[in-house]
């Protein structure tokens, strides 16, 4: 019989009466994490059966929307990091880079 290991990350939301975040917490505790508190939260996930990516986007109603965009920039960077280990595709992602660079240049974040 093998050994196996599971390892868990939560997300607690607080909600005010329109159920709109008031509050984000997340816990994972391999990592040292304890109901440490945030501000934004985007997670996707990969249906292999439906071949389609399912998404949670939460931010709290106090999220700044400089934040926000800091957030966002950061958030495309990470994805084209990601793209470059998963598929070993430099060309790619060194577009998406190019992208990732001209939205701060945009957004006036450089």
């Amino acid at each position: 019989m093998s050994n196996s290991n599971t390892s868990e990350i939560k997300f607690t939301v607080e909600l005010d009466e329109n159920k709109i975040p008031e509050s984000l917490k997340w816990t994972a505790q391999d990592g040292g994490v304890q109901d440490e508190a945030a501000k934004a939260i985007m997670l996707s996930i990969w249906d292999s059966a439906k071949k389609e990516s399912l998404r949670i986007d939460l931010w709290t109603k106090d999220m700044p929307v400089d934040e926000m965009k800091i957030f966002i920039h950061q958030s495309l960077v990470a994805m084209a990091d990601t793209y470059e280990r998963a598929t070993n595709d430099e060309k790619m992602s060194a577009t998406m880079r190019d992208f990732t660079d001209y939205f701060a240049e945009k957004l006036e974040l450089k």
